[in-house]
């Protein structure tokens, strides 16, 4: 510290010497956090979400995904128990912020009712229909048999066959069918449920809490703005 410091009452290293944070910044001149900016690998998971089953909601959900560029691999929708909900069923490809956006956004829709991701246990399941050249019957039966395909049609020419599993096992058995030859194809993507009494339509309670936070920080976000 300088004579000319001590005068003025300055404490402290002179700015050469003082840290400086670390982060690059960016046009704004705004420092950019360093974990923020870093490069998270894709992960695939199931996001499971309990909607109103009204006129309108698949167009919302599709077009949120649009409109954001988020890498959807399949989405399903069905009835459940209550005829008033559907549930639709998303396996999505996406780094960690990423997939954390997508469960924000869809809780952010009117007609959904809960939004949750599924653990890497719960039980999933995809229907797909093989049409295969069927010129070796005795072999295509063997394939059939191997993957507990069900045939669904048949003819001199084709063989027609359901498979219903895990998308591992549709996949192999579709690379075993190649073999033969493959008209056509058919797959339903990917439909869930969590195990035992575990509540597919529910949030778990991590999500819960974060769910409720970023309701009360909409709120308050709101309320400033009135």
């Amino acid at each position: 510290m300088t004579s000319d410091d001590r005068q003025r009452g300055l404490e402290g290293p002179p700015p050469e010497e003082r840290p400086s944070p670390s982060g690059r910044r960016n046009r704004q001149g705004i420092r950019i956090d360093p974990e923020v900016e870093a490069t998270h690998e894709p992960r695939r998971t199931v996001i499971s979400a309990l909607v109103e089953h009204e006129p309108g909601v698949l167009s919302d959900v599709s077009g949120l995904f649009s409109r954001r560029q988020f890498n959807i691999e399949s989405l399903t929708v069905g009835p459940t128990t209550d005829e008033n909900r559907a549930r639709i069923t998303l396996v999505v490809e996406e780094p960690d912020p990423g997939i954390d956006q997508i469960k924000k956004q869809l809780r952010k829709l009117v007609p959904v009712i809960a939004v949750r991701e599924l653990e890497p246990d719960a039980m999933r399941r995809e229907l797909a229909l093989v049409k295969v050249d069927a010129e070796e019957p005795a072999a295509v039966n063997a394939v059939a048999d191997m993957y507990d395909a069900t045939t669904v049609d048949s003819s001199p020419e084709t063989a027609t066959f359901e498979i219903t599993g895990a998308r591992q096992k549709i996949e192999a058995a579709i690379a075993t069918f190649s073999r033969f030859g493959i008209r056509e194809i058919s797959r339903t993507g990917t439909t869930a449920l969590a195990r035992g009494t575990d509540e597919t339509a529910a949030p778990s309670a991590v999500e819960q809490s974060a769910d409720e936070a970023n309701r009360t920080a909409d709120q308050q976000y709101t309320a400033t703005d009135d």
